[in-house]
């Protein structure tokens, strides 16, 4: 299975992300962690993306390509992967199809999460996360037991000052402006699959498999 994992800010993405790569044991692969790890071991290419990083600019796709490419050239990548948060722009999909090629491979689909903008805004402004052991929860889908306070260690709980309404309003315009291109491409490849992310995370899943496997 080779991968990819789309869907705007709060669709559940790591929480999928996570179940897909453990019943098909293939590598998660996050530009973000890629970047992380890369710099952590002081890499050509990571010292040039924290260059940029530190800078807090958005580093540039010739470079984002070549770490991922770098990554999927790697052993554990053999048998599939999963790649989440890269592609973002229609321009960095064409790079990757070009990458893909010169691998001799393709991709088997491309999961997008499709929830209602009101469904995600509902999401992050409801959510609460402990100061202490940074447990998640959510007013109205999981609340803790008592008003405010952690479950697990007692800690406060607290709202992510980007887990507000105009916040989140404005990441989900952001990924809707870059993305949609995107998925239009993918669609017109035949390799979208369209999920409802509004349901149970267990349902969710369930369409993921049985649509893959399908």
């Amino acid at each position: 299975m080779r991968l990819i994992l789309l869907g705007p800010p709060g669709a559940g993405k790591g929480t999928q992300a996570s179940a897909i790569v453990k019943r098909y044991d293939i590598p998660h692969i996050s530009t973000g962690d890629i970047f992380r790890e890369n710099i952590k071991k002081g890499t050509e290419l990571g010292l040039k993306a924290k260059s940029y990083m530190d800078k807090g600019l958005l580093v540039p796709d010739d470079l984002v390509i070549s770490i991922v490419k770098n990554r999927l050239l790697e052993d554990d990548c053999k048998k599939g992967f999963l790649l989440d948060g890269f592609p973002r722009t229609l321009s960095q999909g064409e790079a990757l199809d070009e990458v893909l090629k010169d691998m001799g491979l393709e991709l088997t689909r491309v999961i997008n999460i499709d929830v209602e903008k009101e469904v995600l805004i509902e999401r992050a402004i409801g959510r609460r996360v402990c100061k202490e052991c940074g447990a998640t929860y959510h007013i109205k889908f999981s609340p803790p037991k008592e008003e405010d306070v952690c479950d697990k260690c007692g800690g406060r709980l607290f709202q992510r000052d980007d887990d507000t309404k105009e916040t989140i309003e404005k990441r989900i315009q952001v990924y809707t402006e870059q993305t949609k291109p995107l998925i239009d491409y993918y669609t017109k490849k035949g390799l979208i699959l369209n999920i409802d992310g509004s349901k149970s995370i267990e349902s969710i899943f369930q369409d993921i498999v049985d649509s893959l496997e399908a």
